[in-house]
């Protein structure tokens, strides 16, 4: 019932920054408010990584490879979670998804960011 649905990728030099957005369309905003959503990326013959988490309370998880360069949040009237990007690198090139941490739902399109150098 709920779709997911990513968009503002797009093309970027190194160095630049992005912001993704993510709505869980059809998610009641109780729900989504204990709900924790995480953003994953695929990049090209990589597996599927989770790239960072913010839970019901608040509280955020980033792998390293962009902690201090990215930021997850969410707007839970809206029911929409956000990855601001910042200082982006070649290697966060990837199609880029939200979902649920547990108990997914189904994945969405995701939106392509390509970083250039």
């Amino acid at each position: 019932q709920v779709q997911l649905v990513e968009s503002g990728g797009g093309l970027v030099q190194a160095g630049g920054s992005l912001r993704l957005s993510c709505i869980a369309s059809g998610a009641s905003e109780i729900i989504f408010s204990v709900t924790a959503m995480g953003w994953f990326r695929q990049a090209p013959g990589k597996q599927r990584e989770l790239v960072a988490d913010i839970s019901s309370s608040g509280s955020t998880y980033y792998v390293d490879s962009v902690k201090g360069r990215f930021t997850i949040s969410r707007d839970i009237a809206k029911k929409m979670v956000y990855l601001q990007m910042t200082n982006v690198k070649p290697d966060d090139t990837a199609v880029y998804y939200c979902n649920k941490i547990s108990n997914r739902d189904s994945w969405g399109q995701g939106t392509q960011v390509t970083v250039s150098s």
